[in-house]
Parts: C-alpha cells; structure tokens; sequence
C-alpha cells in the first residue's frame, strides 16, 4: 500500500529548517529508499515517495510556521541540484502508476505556487548543479531561480530527445506561459540534451539570477531578505497530527469521513459526516481547536482519502458521494471560515479546502452525488454535488424512515471561495456564462432547497422518488462501471473543465491528452523503447510515423 502520510521525524529525503521567516527546503534523497525495489535514486533523482515527503513539507510550512516569508529550495548534493524523476523507476513502473505519479507531482507543484500567490511564501530555487528534467520543472514552480555561474551547471528539459516522452510536471507550459520565454527558443532549449547554461540562460529568462559558487547561498539569503516584511505580527501556528485512520478489507474510516469498498462492483461509497456541534465562531476558540477544527479535519480526511484510492484502489472507477449529519453545524462552519477570512489560519483553512476539492476535479473516477434524507450539504460540502458528474436527490422521504425530507443549502461558500483550475467557482462553471442562472442560487442563500428546488434550479441532475430511487441509483452505477474506464476518463476530463483556460487547467490537460498518450507507445516504453534503453548506449529504433 502506497500511504500519503508522514511527518518531518519520517522523512528520508527532504529537512525542513526555519529560522525565523525564513525556511529552508533541503533535498537529500536517500539513494536506497525508493518506494518500491528495482531502483536507486542516484543524483537526487525523485520518486512518488520522495515527492509525498515534498508535498506535506509545503503543507506543514503553511499551518505550522505562519511567520515564514521565504522559503530556500536547495540540494545538499555536491554540484547536483536534482535529476528529475528516477528513469529507471519510470520504466518499471506500469502505465497507470506513472500518471499517477505525474499527477501528484503536478498537484504538488502547483501548491507550491499557491503558497506563493496566497501565502506569502516566496519560494527560491538555489541551482548548484544539475537541475535536469524534473528538477528543473521544480525549480520553475517557484518564484525565483538562482543559478550557480560554473561554466559547466545547466538547466534543462530533455525528456524529448533523451526519453522519448513529455516533460509530465508542467515544464513546457511554464516555460512559455509563466516564464515567457520565446517559443523559438523553448523548442532549442526543450529538444537538446545538455540545456542550457549561466548567460545564455539568464538572457531567456530561464533563471533569474547568476552567483559564483562562492556566493550561492549568500546570494540566495539575501533575495529571500527582500521578501520580508517586517510589520508582520508575529503568529503561532497549528500543528498537524498524524491522522486517525483505519483501513480495513472493505472500509476506510477517518474522523470526518467513511468509505466502503465494493470491489465486486467497482464502487467506492464516501460518506462525509457534518461536525457534532456547531464549530465555533471566535477566532481565538477555533485556534484552541486546531486541526480538529472541523473544516481543518475535513480537508485532511478527504485529501488523503482522494489519494489513497486513487494509488491504491484503481478498478473502483466510481466514487458515491454521500454526507450525514447536521445541516446548520456544516453551514455554522462555513460562516467560522468566511467571518475569520482576514485571520490567517482560517484563511489557510479555506485554501486547503480548495485545493482538495481541485485534487477531487482531476481524478480519473466517475462522481456521483446521492442526496438524501439525514444528509447536510451544505456549503462546502454542497461543494461536492457541484463537482460530480451527476446527482440524485431523493423527492420526499423513505417509507418507514423518522428523517425528513434531503435539502439542499447554498451558503456564501459557493460563490468564489472555493474556485475550480479554471479560476470559476464551480457554480459559474455549470452555468458557464449565464449570470442569470448563478444568481438565482445566489438569492436562495441560506435557504433549504428541496428536491424540486433543487432540480429547477439546475442544482442536481435527477430528483427521483422515492418509488424509483433504488433504480435509478443502480443503474446509474452500473451503467458507468459497464463503459471502458479509459473512455470515461478522457470524456470526465473534457466536460469538468468547461470555461477559460489557466496555465493549471493547460498542464493537466495536457498530461492526461499528451502523456498519457506518449507514455503507452513503444517509442516510448517498447521493449525497445527509449526508456528501457535508456543508459545501454542504444539508440531506440523509433518508428518513424506520425500519427
């Protein structure tokens, strides 16, 4: 089993240390602890493991050290800064297991960037070496980059001409979209192997800055001093403990979440319970709670929830959304968020929130929304109705059943906290470019919406009976668990995204249109591929169509 969680103590790859606001980021892979046998992580190269050790490092500098301002990405290899994603390890790896990974580490790097544009976390590459491939992808997520001036270090995308595959980390789009670098120029700099190095680089905007050896490091401290605000109150930040969670055969429980596996049919049923008791309102008895916080909590829950299935249960290709519980705690816990948007914990609350609900957007599985009775979606979690690929909301009550009839509860939640990749809350993306139709949802906040409600107000999908509840239901699953999953993956992906296009939108687009592609062809990953020849000094015998 591949688990998504740790904590700084575990690490194997990465240290974290903060001095003052300022925190360093060093990577030091550990040759011999890849994920799994078969290969060493030479040269500072990456795995998904080294990757999910990067990823809660990002998290934790948010909650647990607020105060900081800049954050110094840097390799305690000699002259090496990282070679990108371990090649041998991507050519052991089965298709699916390399989207994967590609995924996670994009989602990983654009948290790094919202850090950035949300947080005030500055990040600085400090490139002492090599930065190949992935490397230099994640040098191009921060904001800044700072190249030893050697005569022989580089940066570089050569997965073209080199692999026979796509830089899978958004390096191309950054290039060009982020970087702005011109077209002519990216196509040299991405179909050479050595890249390109010091001046070179710099003029196009490849690195920010040039610093001798001898000055690397001092260079890079003082970048990271112009970031620092001095006026800045100080703050205390929240820890993240280890999560309760219990997998089983069939069932994965967290605090805030159950999940039921039914392999026989390819489903896994998510039920999200609603907080106990209304959480609280004042900012200093949210703090006291901490990660139990219950939007905190949920955040946490869901995030690992998302990634565990998706890495360790990939024939379950329909998730059921579900929620139990009270329907004013959840709204109560929308109004914490949105009356505290100025602090910064409930600030970094709503942007975890967001991205976990993004992380929910990309993932290859059918989402189905079951609204029923003793169910609270509200707000944020009406949130999940609006990004599953249809819902059913039962129209009155069970026989035999005490609950009354499943509403349905917008809250100031809905309309710009929480926005998709395409920059549009999720309403605005269901009713892309129809003002009228937002605010009509708009002008029911705060207010229950029945199933009929609901369905006119083109909120849910279907609002069956509860005579033709079951069946619908069923079929509804069966009918996607009978199509070809590969077809539902690339037909998901063309309608979530409906709208504009951002660079986070281009990147996982193109991952799943290009590389997923590219990684399946033997040009690529053959017996002969360059992938599996990669290190042997054969060259691959490319088939040389277009296609």
């Amino acid at each position: 089993m591949i688990d998504f969680q740790t904590s700084p103590d575990r690490y194997r790859h990465w240290m974290i240390a903060v001095e003052g606001p300022v925190a360093t980021l060093t990577m030091d892979v550990a040759e011999d602890a890849g994920l799994v046998p078969g290969y060493d992580l030479k040269l500072n190269s990456y795995d998904l493991g080294v990757d999910i050790e990067l990823y809660d490092a990002v998290q934790r500098l948010r909650f647990e050290h607020p105060d900081v301002r800049a954050v110094l990405v840097v390799s305690a290899k000699d002259r090496v800064f990282c070679a990108g994603a371990n090649i041998a390890m991507l050519g052991q790896s089965s298709h699916a297991a390399k989207v994967n990974f590609c995924k996670f580490t994009n989602e990983t790097r654009l948290a790094i960037e919202d850090a950035s544009e949300q947080s005030n976390h500055t990040y600085i590459s400090v490139i002492n070496g090599t930065a190949a491939g992935g490397g230099y992808e994640l040098a191009l997520a921060t904001d800044y980059i700072i190249l030893v001036d050697d005569g022989s270090s580089a940066v570089s995308l050569p997965e073209a001409p080199l692999l026979a595959v796509l830089p899978g980390t958004g390096g191309l789009t950054r290039v060009v979209d982020k970087r702005r670098v011109r077209r002519d120029r990216a196509d040299f700099f991405c179909t050479v192997t050595e890249g390109v190095r010091g001046k070179r680089a710099l003029d196009w905007n490849l690195v920010d800055e040039l610093a001798p050896r001898s000055r690397l490091m001092d260079a890079a401290r003082e970048k990271a001093a112009t970031f620092i605000d001095d006026a800045v109150e100080p703050r205390t930040g929240i820890a993240l403990p280890p999560l309760e969670r219990t997998i089983t055969e069939s069932d994965i429980h967290y605090g805030a979440l159950d999940i039921t596996l039914d392999r026989a049919r390819g489903v896994a049923a998510m039920t999200v319970r609603g907080p106990g008791t209304a959480p609280p309102i004042d900012i200093a008895a949210i703090l006291a709670q901490g990660a139990a916080f219950w939007p905190l909590a949920l955040a946490r829950d869901l995030d690992d929830a998302i990634l565990h299935l998706r890495a360790n249960e990939p024939t379950l290709g329909v998730w059921v959304l579900r929620s139990e519980g009270d329907i004013d705690a959840v709204a109560a816990a929308d109004r914490a968020l949105l009356d505290n948007a100025d602090h910064w914990f409930a600030r970094e609350t709503a942007l975890y929130l967001k991205r976990v609900l993004k992380r929910l957007d990309v993932s290859s599985r059918s989402l189905i929304a079951l609204i029923e009775p003793g169910s609270c979606f509200a707000g944020t979690l009406l949130e999940l109705v609006l990004a599953a690929d249809q819902s059913y909301m039962l129209d009155g009550a069970f026989e035999d059943s005490n609950l009354p009839p499943a509403v349905l509860r917008p809250t100031d939640v809905n309309f710009g906290l929480l926005p998709m990749g395409n920059g549009l809350s999720r309403l605005q993306s269901r009713f892309l470019d129809d003002a009228d139709s937002v605010a009509a949802v708009h002008a029911q906040t705060g207010a229950d919406l029945d199933a009929l409600a609901a369905e006119e107000l083109g909120l849910v999908t279907f609002a069956p009976d509860d005579i033709d509840w079951e069946d619908e239901v069923r079929l509804a699953v069966e009918g996607r668990t009978a199509m070809s999953p590969d077809a539902l993956t690339g037909l998901e992906a063309s309608l979530r995204f409906a709208g504009p296009e951002t660079m986070e939108t281009k990147i996982f687009a193109r991952l799943t249109a290009w590389q997923n592609w590219i990684f399946q062809r033997p040009n690529a990953v053959g017996e002969d591929g360059a992938l599996a020849l990669f290190g042997t000094g054969r060259q691959p015998p490319f088939d040389r169509n277009r296609v």
